[in-house]
């Protein structure tokens, strides 16, 4: 069970944010394997004890640090249509996923998430990413037909990538995120 707070801000928003920043910079100056609460909560300035207290253990801490880091920054670039827009969405999600960081990432958010709510959070994002890019092709005038919905791309572009990101690695590239896309949408055209 996640013992994440959820309270949106004040202090516990700042214990979060000093925390994050902690595993991150001494991940990035002494490595993910010299990690320890006790290092990381004297980077972060606050106790041990808060750290135990708020994500349990140290596994805990560095899922939802990672989970964080798979949330996007931006929202997916609108390229005039939902072929190229989902396409160039689907590359790019394949290239940070398979990227060393985003392999890193995905196995600390699975790894320190019984319960599956890190995992969840995860497809929650890419999700939104694609009902922006389903919306923005549907428009408010109906726009483009046949176009699949979210749950649909999800399982037949997402899904596989994560698959082959975890336990297939090879052939992973701009390629086949074309074809996935391509055969989605060949799938739902009238």
């Amino acid at each position: 069970m996640s013992r994440q707070m959820v309270r949106p801000g004040g202090r516990s928003a700042r214990v979060q944010a000093s925390v994050h920043t902690a595993v991150r910079e001494l991940a990035a100056e002494k490595g993910r394997d010299a990690l320890t609460v006790p290092l990381i909560a004297q980077r972060a300035g606050v106790t041990p004890s808060t750290i135990y207290r708020r994500w349990g253990d140290l596994q805990a801490l560095l899922s939802d640090v990672a989970v964080e880091r798979l949330r996007p920054d931006t929202v997916p670039e609108d390229h005039g249509d939902v072929a190229t827009s989902l396409t160039a969405w689907a590359e790019q999600f394949l290239d940070e996923m398979a990227s060393p960081a985003g392999r890193a990432y995905i196995r600390d958010a699975l790894l320190g998430d019984p319960d599956g709510s890190n995992a969840g959070r995860c497809s929650a994002y890419a999700a939104d990413q694609i009902h922006l890019v389903l919306a923005r092709a549907a428009g408010p005038a109906g726009g483009e037909d046949g176009l699949p919905d979210v749950e649909t791309v999800v399982d037949r572009v997402v899904a596989p990538i994560m698959y082959r990101i975890l336990f297939r690695p090879q052939g992973l590239d701009a390629a086949y995120a074309r074809r996935l896309v391509a055969d989605v949408l060949a799938r739902t055209d009238p």
